[in-house]
């Protein structure tokens, strides 16, 4: 058998270069939650686009439309919906590492 080169295996992958994750931070400018959401990623370096849904109504109705419910923050991450703060499943979808 040949010889095993461990070190070319992975030489190049840096996973710090991977994309970001699109996420939208569904949200009013009264929430708790939404304030401790946007706080996390802020806390991480992990940009997010936010929307006031307490001002634009269309942007309410395609939370609503998306997610099914009138509460914030609903957060969207890839497509992916979250209800609520939940960090275990921001970390998942958002592949938040540390």
């Amino acid at each position: 058998m040949g010889n095993f080169h461990a070190h070319g295996i992975l030489d190049g992958y840096q996973p710090h270069n991977l994309p970001m994750a699109n996420i939208t931070i569904y949200s009013t400018p009264t929430c708790g939650y939404c304030k401790m959401a946007k706080e996390y990623l802020a806390s991480k370096n992990i940009p997010y686009t936010e929307v006031d849904v307490s001002t634009d109504r269309a942007k309410q109705e395609a939370m609503i439309a998306k997610s099914g419910q009138y509460g914030v923050p609903v957060i969207d991450v890839d497509g992916k919906i979250i209800i609520g703060f939940d960090k275990r499943k921001l970390d998942e979808y958002a592949q938040i590492t540390n």
